[in-house]
């Protein structure tokens, strides 16, 4: 599958700034029409890996054409990585999950760990199972260890690599105690690397009524930057603090440079 986004030295930055007066409107007509298109085709089973990266990329170029500014950094880690892996970061918004498809689908075959709510939305769960994602229901921490171990090793053993946000839910302040070590365990269990990423998606705010349908606001830049494979070592402690220090280090250089 060929690159979407148009990465040099992996790296990619919106060429221009664009504005719009309602941002948020002009986003959202185009991002509703994206999603139902992409729902019916799931439906009808015509929505595979390069329709999955199609569409996560128009959804970000909406966002750009709403005045929304990204800066994506460390795309050439993953692309020289051989074989599955396991992508672990912080989580901030929506933005993140309907754009990453977009920078990872097309280097690796990938899938996320999602709770099981989004696969029972009427549109978008349509777009979600077609992804053969690994679903937790966030209300038994036993049993989704034992889904996410179990579905990972096999999705992993057929090459696909997975996505994780360890982070109970979405915020846009970063605490390292909710960000658990499940990801490295998955890893240790499968024999694959972990590729940590952070991010700082606020300007796809969340909203008061539902949540995922937020304003958009492009005064805040969109940052993603990924870094070098790690090797699970041991019980992966030194691992975990590596990515949380990374992650850390990273939303601290974006809030000054704001």
């Amino acid at each position: 599958m060929r690159q979407l986004v148009p990465f040099v030295s992996g790296t990619y930055v919106t060429p221009t700034r664009r504005t719009t007066l309602l941002p948020s409107f002009a986003f959202y007509r185009r991002y509703y029409a994206i999603v139902y298109r992409s729902s019916r085709a799931a439906q009808q089973d015509r929505y595979g890996d390069v329709g999955w990266a199609t569409s996560s990329y128009a959804v970000m170029q909406a966002l750009e054409a709403a005045g929304v500014h990204f800066e994506i950094t460390g795309v050439d880690h993953i692309e020289r990585l051989e074989g599955p892996c396991i992508f672990i970061g912080n989580h901030m918004s929506t933005l993140e999950t309907m754009v990453l498809p977009c920078i990872i689908e097309p280097v690796k075959d990938v899938t996320f760990v999602v709770k099981q709510s989004l696969l029972d939305y009427p549109v978008f769960g349509h777009i979600m199972r077609s992804r053969d994602p690994i679903t937790v229901g966030r209300s038994n921490p036993r049993e989704d260890f034992a889904v996410v171990m179990d579905g990972g090793v096999s999705r992993l053993q057929a090459g696909r690599s997975i996505i994780i946000f360890p982070q109970t839910t979405r915020t846009a302040v970063f605490d390292p105690d909710q960000f658990n070590s499940i990801g490295i365990k998955l890893a240790k269990k499968a024999g694959v690397p972990v590729i940590p990423f952070a991010l700082k998606t606020d300007a796809w705010g969340n909203g008061n009524i539902i949540k995922d349908f937020g304003p958009i606001d492009p005064s805040k830049a969109v940052h993603f930057e990924f870094g070098s494979p790690l090797h699970i070592q041991g019980r992966g402690v030194e691992e975990h603090q590596l990515m949380i220090q990374f992650i850390r280090d990273r939303l601290q250089k974006w809030a000054a440079g704001a």
